[in-house]
């Protein structure tokens, strides 16, 4: 099965010099975790409502914060033609949970996330996957500890 067959499609997006707020009252709005990060017609980062806990407010930066302080700016992607059976097994080896979806000219044209694969491939193989985003570290860590 292909990304696309499974995949968000109507994705918005927001720019690295909106604040935080904007960032959470858009993903609330949209009932998401995540938000692609653009600027001009380049994506340049993902923002997370954990980047949002994690690196700003438990950091004591406050809701008027730039989106480009907090987001993450390595932006690791999938293309709409993968077989969902890679990308399972590379988030699970890049510890990712989502992944934006490119098309080959690299322009967004989705999100992919585990609930996505989920709904559409045997349970088996995405828990397989997340077994393997859910072990402690790795190089999207944001605190680098264990989980409790």
């Amino acid at each position: 099965m292909k990304v696309s067959e499974v995949m968000t499609q109507d994705v918005r997006l927001i720019e690295p010099t909106q604040t935080l707020r904007d960032a959470a009252r858009m993903m609330a709005e949209l009932d998401a975790g995540i938000l692609p990060v653009r600027e001009g017609d380049r994506l340049v980062g993902m923002i997370t409502d954990r980047d949002i806990a994690i690196r700003a407010v438990a950091q004591g930066r406050g809701p008027d914060t730039s989106i480009r302080e907090a987001m993450t700016d390595e932006v690791l992607y999938c293309f709409e033609d993968d077989d969902t059976a890679k990308v399972e097994r590379n988030m699970a080896s890049i510890k990712v949970r989502r992944l934006p979806v490119l098309n080959r000219d690299k322009r967004l044209v989705g999100i992919v996330s585990l609930g996505d694969l989920a709904m559409a491939d045997k349970a088996a193989k995405v828990g397989a996957a997340m077994a393997g985003i859910s072990q402690p570290g790795g190089q999207h860590s944001q605190t680098g500890g264990s989980r409790i």
